[in-house]
């Protein structure tokens, strides 16, 4: 099966995915069905190296299957975005951890949880993890876990971030997920006890940054050579963006024939509901094309072994920021004119993905300030102080 042929499969699940939305909702977690299928389609294998029976496909390509995905379902697309993208990084893994993870069977799936919160303790051969990770996304769907860590000296003074890979047989799933928007993602919290990681299964951040990790000995790929920062934050973007397509069909689709009572007037007549349709379709096309241009320049700069500019990194990350922001501003436009029936529960679309939007905003990789400072530094010549860049 082609790249493409991956892509025109997950469109075709579109309606399947948005009939199983509310139930996603009510699970608070996809559909079993709907992770099959995605699979069936060989959408988790897009970014896995091909050692391993993945495609290490074009990013753009990942990227426009999570936006159908979210289109049809926000839960289900922000899961298909963030799952997805952990075989990416954990083919920058030590080969012998991608053995561990991919040797016996190469449909594995991945999950995560980066932000530091458990406690790492160095030890012989490797480190121990002990604590409690949050919000790792499709969770309950996958066999091993990304976790994140800070290594601290004798003094308890930090010295190093690394990402450590755990098996599911190491680590408890606590259900904590209930929230307004993105109710079906299954972001639950992660517990170990004093779990040992071998020194392979941990990754520092520093070569990850620097581009030179020991996957590259084993995965030569274009793909495993671009930066962590825009690959992932634009992981988190695309879904947002798929959301508030989904969210403008459905207002375009129910306003042709909505009739304000108020007014004794058809909604589609109404201009200033068409200004409404007009700028948040420019914001959304806005968002999207920015973000691809940017992963098709980065990924052509690694196709040629060439450096990638730190200008068009911090672009990256600004434009990623910014697509978020323009997506839940356009949902918002929308919802705002949406008329009281959109307010109740049930299955309207504009509403779902307004709660859907807002809560994937709240993500660390959204924080606009610290993007557009990065941006802004480099666009005066400053020193960028950031080692995530």
């Amino acid at each position: 099966m082609s790249d493409e042929d991956v892509l025109d499969a997950v469109r075709a699940l579109a309606p399947a995915l948005r009939e199983r939305a509310a139930e996603a909702e009510a699970q608070r977690k996809v559909p079993e069905a709907s992770i099959k299928e995605l699979a069936d389609t060989g959408f988790f294998r897009l970014l896995q190296p091909r050692a391993y029976g993945g495609h290490a496909a074009h990013p753009a390509l990942f990227y426009a299957a999570v936006k159908e995905t979210a289109k049809a379902c926000g839960s289900t697309g922000w899961v298909a975005s963030v799952v997805g993208v952990h075989p990416w990084h954990v083919a920058l893994f030590d080969p012998r951890a991608q053995e561990e993870v991919w040797g016996q069977d190469h449909d594995t799936r991945i999950c995560s949880s980066y932000a530091p919160t458990g406690k790492v303790t160095p030890v012989d051969g490797g480190f121990t993890l002990s604590g409690r990770w949050h919000f790792s996304s499709g969770c309950d769907h996958t066999d091993w876990a990304l976790l994140g860590g800070l290594v601290t000296d004798t003094e308890g003074r930090p010295v190093d971030m690394r990402t450590f890979l755990v098996p599911r047989s190491r680590y408890r799933v606590e259900e904590v997920w209930d929230t307004v928007g993105l109710r079906g993602s299954g972001s639950n919290d992660i517990t170990l006890d004093e779990v040992f990681v071998p020194g392979h299964r941990a990754l520092s951040f520093g070569p990850v940054t620097a581009l030179q990790v020991p996957g590259h000995q084993v995965n030569p790929e274009p793909l495993y050579r671009l930066p962590y920062a825009s690959v992932f934050t634009t992981t988190i973007s695309t879904p947002i963006v798929g959301i508030a397509e989904g969210a403008y069909e459905g207002y375009v689709e129910a306003t042709r024939n909505r009739l304000r009572v108020s007014y004794g007037q058809q909604v589609a007549e109404d201009p200033f509901a068409q200004v409404r349709i007009a700028r948040a379709a420019s914001d959304i096309d806005a968002s999207w094309l920015q973000l691809r241009r940017n992963i098709d320049e980065l990924y052509a700069l690694a196709e040629r072994g060439a450096e990638l500019p730190t200008a068009l990194r911090t672009r990256a990350r600004r434009d990623q920021v910014l697509a978020t922001e323009r997506c839940v501003a356009a949902v918002d436009l929308l919802m705002e004119n949406a008329g009281g029936s959109a307010m109740r529960t049930g299955p309207d679309r504009v509403q779902r993905a307004w709660r859907d939007v807002h809560t994937g905003r709240g993500h660390a990789a959204n924080d606009p300030e610290r993007a557009l400072v990065l941006f802004g530094q480099g666009a005066l010549g400053l020193d960028i102080q950031d080692t995530m860049l």
